[in-house]
């Protein structure tokens, strides 16, 4: 991909892993250049001060504090900088005082990946019209303030899975993404059920991380294995 033209990204979250994640994810499928990576409060505003991005992907919970204050920063609000919330925090609370402040999007983790997709496209989608759009009706409108998203896939559902667990099982495929797995081996490499097992990688087949092949054998029935999308 050419970056030369892409908006650039600030991604603030402590994970690193998870950042990594979002990063690879985010630039291999968007016109969008990660300029930056913050773990803190402090790291998080120094680096927008300096690349004063496009748009930012905010975690709330940091070591030196809740990253949602970022949103009533005249930092953040000095210049066109949309924010999509990426975050634990669940309570009405938190998500009111985000969207109240102005962010465009509110995902909770863990994060589908269908999910954020759906918000990068609208955050395209939103900025093309902002820079090809001089004069508005009320359709013009309407589109820009409630852009459609009725040809994305529903996200799988998170119910029974864990952030952690999640992590130490897409690692495995990240460290050997030309790897092809068997439940028994994932099972051995992470250290949980074979039930437990096969419900994140299920997850992780429906939210696109991972995709299936079947090995056919002269006896029984094929063998399920993982690989890295």
């Amino acid at each position: 991909m050419n970056n030369h033209s892409a908006f650039d990204v600030v991604i603030v979250e402590d994970e690193p892993y998870l950042a990594g994640l979002h990063r690879d994810f985010i630039e291999q499928n968007f016109r969008l250049s990660v300029v930056g990576i913050a773990a803190t409060l402090e790291q998080a505003r120094s680096l927008l001060e300096l690349h004063q991005p496009r748009l930012v992907l905010l975690d709330n919970y940091l070591p030196d504090g809740q990253a949602v204050e970022l949103m009533d920063s005249p930092l953040l609000k000095s210049f066109d900088c949309s924010v999509i919330f990426i975050t634990a925090a669940s309570d009405m609370q938190t998500c009111s005082h985000a969207m109240r402040s102005g962010a465009f999007d509110y995902i909770i983790k863990p994060v589908s990946f269908h999910r954020l997709r759906s918000s990068l496209e609208r955050f395209m989608q939103l900025v093309e019209t902002l820079r090809h759009v001089k004069v508005v009706d009320q359709t013009a409108l309407d589109r820009l303030f409630n852009l459609p998203t009725i040809n994305t896939p529903s996200a799988p559902s998170t119910k029974g899975i864990e952030p952690s667990t999640l992590e130490r099982v897409q690692r495995i495929f990240t460290a050997k993404p030309d790897m092809t797995w068997a439940v028994e081996q994932v099972v051995e490499e992470v250290g949980i059920s074979k039930t437990t097992c096969r419900r994140y990688l299920e997850y992780c087949v429906e939210m696109g991380f991972i995709e299936v092949e079947m090995q056919y054998g002269n006896i029984g029935h094929p063998r399920r294995l993982y690989r890295k999308a």
